[in-house]
């Protein structure tokens, strides 16, 4: 064999996926890619984010809107590069651990996963629960975050969506795909409504006409408004992976999953740039009114703007009804598809020995990982409840923030993986090297600077919403969000070490040792044979 031969063998081999049980070949292409974009909850995502990014960045929005899609698109390259070698539903834990080695695997990959996906779900259901009261007309709970009426309906949304995750793959990608295609085409009439209505001067006052000047980056007011406007948009685009959490329950799981998350990436590109144009050159950038500069809405400016650009004609207020009900699926939706790939990752994660066999129970009529599913649905009730009551609910928003550190985590330590399993294509040709391994090393890079950045930018407390104070130091609440989280997954990780030596002793995920559905641990080689008796990680 050939030098070249050699390197084409090594650095494309595939691993050998066994079942763990999954319903596979449920979801097709259009599903996946629907999934994908359900998971950003793009109509959420701009309502509670859009007027945050505004009052950084001012009038460079619509740029970093395009600034911010790069990192994403990198990391979604690196995420179908390492699809197609190991379509294995552990995604970011499975393919770190393989290539980097299992503490950073079960740390960065399972853990970063894991507390990315729970610090956002007491948002998302609160979000969902605010917004069933905001349409009804019940604006007095609705506008009240805290309200008991809206922290029950809060847990209800948890508990109806985990048990729509535990009843089976099919019905929540049937509800994914029926949602997000009602919430995108909402989006685009309201950015085409406000675009015309800009056009031909019927818009309010204080719209601006669109000019290229808006994309000029030497205007951004300071590179650190230019980071904190990144570090948002993280949060905006972040979701797609959900493509390849889903990879066992798709069909071609080698390829559907990976190009299904690009293909959102780029869905998003457009849906973001043409609906931020839209809303500011509507509104405008003004401290009042509908600016989306007011501070009274900053959290929320779909709400505000749907009265003014639909109108209070019928099918106008029709319009801004459907818009409000779709910032609220779009929050139920992305509820579910950030139980999905948790409940996945879990289930790969005991699969593989580096968590108890009880998370990768598999349900057999329904095919879902149920305890997997139902304790994450449980902890996230505690959670959201215990959060609900400190500080006013406002570590709430603090944790949503606290999300983009371990989002970047599992989604960096993804590309760096993909750039080591393929390094050796580095002297296999200019672009398949660039293919295999310079863009998901720039992914990688690009992710873990804006982690870095994030310590700068939330170290200063009044970048949080509540604070504490320790020996005369004031620290904002982001920062003590993530320094927990971080201590739990230490703690657990420790924990693991000395109860699962099976994955820790650097085999289990290198060599391919896996728990069957039988709860037997075999060893499965590169070639496919299994090697079987190895109860307890140790030969017979």
């Amino acid at each position: 064999m050939s030098a070249p031969d050699e390197i084409d063998s090594a650095a494309s081999e595939r691993i050998v996926v066994e079942s763990k049980g999954l319903e596979s070949g449920a979801l097709g292409m259009f599903a996946s890619v629907a999934v994908g974009m359900a998971s950003t909850a793009p109509a959420y995502s701009l309502a509670a984010t859009l007027g945050f990014v505004v009052a950084v960045v001012g009038l460079r929005t619509p740029l970093l809107v395009i600034l911010a899609f790069i990192p994403m698109f990198l990391s979604a390259w690196a995420t179908k590069q390492m699809n197609e070698a190991d379509p294995d539903c552990g995604t970011s834990f499975t393919w770190a651990a393989r290539a980097l080695g299992p503490k950073l695997g079960w740390f960065a990959g399972g853990w970063g996963t894991i507390a990315a996906d729970l610090l956002a779900m007491a948002s998302y259901s609160q979000v969902a629960a605010q917004y069933v009261f905001l349409l009804i007309g019940a604006k007095s709970i609705g506008n009240d975050a805290t309200s008991i009426w809206v922290l029950l309906l809060g847990i209800g949304w948890i508990v109806v969506l985990t048990w729509l995750c535990w009843r089976g793959i099919e019905i929540s990608a049937r509800i994914q795909i029926t949602l997000v295609v009602i919430e995108v085409i909402i989006l685009l009439v309201l950015a085409i409504v406000a675009l015309i209505k800009v056009a031909n001067g019927s818009a309010p006052p204080g719209h601006i006409d669109p000019t290229w000047s808006w994309f000029n980056p030497l205007k951004f007011g300071s590179f650190d408004s230019f980071m904190q406007g990144m570090l948002l948009m993280v949060f905006i685009y972040w979701g797609w992976d959900t493509t390849t959490s889903i990879n066992e329950e798709t069909d071609e799981p080698g390829r559907i999953p990976g190009s299904a998350g690009v293909y959102s990436t780029f869905l998003l590109l457009g849906t973001y740039i043409l609906v931020v144009l839209a809303v500011q050159a509507f509104a405008g950038i003004g401290t009042h009114g509908i600016g989306l500069g007011n501070p009274a809405h900053i959290n929320d400016v779909l709400s505000s703007l749907g009265g003014a650009i639909f109108g209070s004609s019928t099918v106008g207020s029709i319009l801004s009804h459907l818009l409000l009900f779709m910032v609220l699926t779009s929050a139920a939706a992305t509820t579910q598809t950030t139980i999905l790939p948790n409940a996945r990752t879990t289930l790969s994660m005991a699969f593989h020995k580096a968590l108890p066999a009880i998370f990768g129970r598999i349900h057999p009529r329904y095919k879902t990982p149920s305890f997997s599913t139902i304790s994450f649905g449980v902890i996230s009730i505690i959670y959201y409840v215990a959060l609900n009551f400190v500080s006013g609910g406002a570590v709430i928003a603090d944790a949503v923030d606290a999300t983009v550190f371990f989002a970047a985590l599992y989604l960096g330590i993804t590309a760096i993986a993909c750039f080591w399993h393929y390094r050796e294509f580095i002297v296999g040709g200019f672009g398949r090297a660039v293919s295999y391994v310079w863009v998901p090393l720039a992914g990688g890079v690009a992710l873990f600077v804006l982690l870095a950045y994030s310590f700068k930018v939330y170290w200063d407390p009044n970048q949080s919403y509540f604070t504490i104070t320790l020996f005369g130091i004031t620290i904002g609440g982001t920062l003590v969000v993530v320094v927990l989280a971080t201590i739990a997954g230490l703690l657990w990780m420790l924990w693991s070490m000395r109860t699962q030596p099976e994955y820790f002793s650097g085999e289990s995920m290198r060599l391919g040792l896996s728990i069957t559905d039988d709860d037997e641990v075999v060893r499965v080689d590169t070639d496919g044979v299994e090697h079987g008796g190895l109860r307890d990680g140790g030969d017979h």
